[in-house]
């Protein structure tokens, strides 16, 4: 297995290529982004990375809409993701034709998008937002008279809506991973352990928010195991984020929250398999064969950048 990882470096070196990986991804993709001068972050920061580097290759380990925002910043560079097939729930319940339809039957509201979204999605948007500004940003836009169209994830629109007081329309898009969660079985599982916090992504379900200790992006979570005076903590995300976790915080013990029922195979199954689909072995077939590059088209891209740019100059 060291073969392929020192393969792999050779070829990010002779291809003057960064590796960028997101938190979900194989741990072994994780540590090779960083040992290489990449990063392992969100979509969005993954992307910025990418396009302040001195790379001509940007090698996204993640799904098809992380490359395409990679691609939307650094159009001037080759971007390839690991596998073309690995997409996102969230990117497909929100087809551009279908979306669009709806964006011109409410023509009054500012549309605010997910970064989940395809470049498509992004271009029709007025906003890009992350899980981590979406309530800053909407909370601007409130301050500013402004009703929202919000897409694609209903639950992230819904804890957004909540904490705001916002007009938002959501548009009913879920996450796989996400929607599974389990309150009643949560709290099964705090009763279990009574010292230990829960940590909870907003693409949950609002009742399993409502049990949270932290709601917050992959980075507040991270953070909060980090920074708690809690030795025990139940993470309701995807399970890939634990490599980090495990590196911040080595001696806190970590328990994946439920979401599964009684005589399940497993109590929980929280991993996204587009994201199991980033494996050593495609990243090394990437590099070697350059396939898998993403292409979108000027008009496309232009716009998509103009709501990621909003974000960056608000959050800047």
């Amino acid at each position: 297995m060291l073969l392929i990882q020192e393969q792999i470096k050779t070829a990010l070196k002779a291809r003057n290529a960064v590796l960028v990986a997101h938190y979900y991804v194989d741990a072994k993709l994780q540590i090779l982004a960083e040992a290489t001068g990449g990063i392992v972050s969100d979509s969005l920061e993954m992307a910025r990375f990418g396009q302040n580097s001195h790379a001509d290759l940007i090698i996204v380990a993640g799904v098809k809409f992380m490359g395409e925002t990679a691609k939307i910043l650094s159009p001037e560079k080759t971007v390839l993701v690991l596998d073309n097939n690995a997409t996102c729930s969230l990117d497909e319940d929100c087809p551009i034709e279908t979306f669009s339809k709806f964006c011109d039957q409410h023509p009054d509201r500012t549309v605010v998008v997910y970064a989940n979204t395809s470049a498509q999605v992004k271009a029709r948007a007025d906003w890009v937002v992350t899980s981590g500004s979406a309530l800053n940003v909407v909370n601007h836009l409130k301050a500013n008279g402004k009703k929202i169209l919000w897409a694609p994830d209903k639950h992230l629109g819904n804890y957004v809506k909540n904490e705001t007081g916002a007009d938002m329309l959501l548009w009913q898009g879920a996450c796989v991973v996400h929607e599974r969660f389990k309150a009643k079985a949560l709290i099964q599982l705090q009763n279990k352990y009574p010292k230990a916090a829960t940590l909870v992504h907003p693409e949950s379900p609002q009742e399993v928010v409502d049990l949270a200790d932290v709601v917050g992006s992959t980075t507040v979570l991270i953070n909060a195991v980090k920074n708690r005076k809690e030795q025990t903590f139940i993470i309701a995300t995807d399970n890939g984020i634990f490599h980090k976790m495990h590196e911040v915080a080595p001696n806190k013990k970590l328990i994946e929250a439920p979401t599964m029922g009684i005589g399940a195979d497993c109590e929980s199954c929280a991993h996204c398999e587009w994201m199991a689909m980033n494996t050593l072995e495609n990243c090394l077939s990437t590099l070697q064969t350059g396939n898998n590059e993403i292409f979108i088209k000027t008009n496309i891209r232009k716009k998509a950048k103009n709501a990621i740019q909003k974000l960056l100059d608000f959050t800047a």
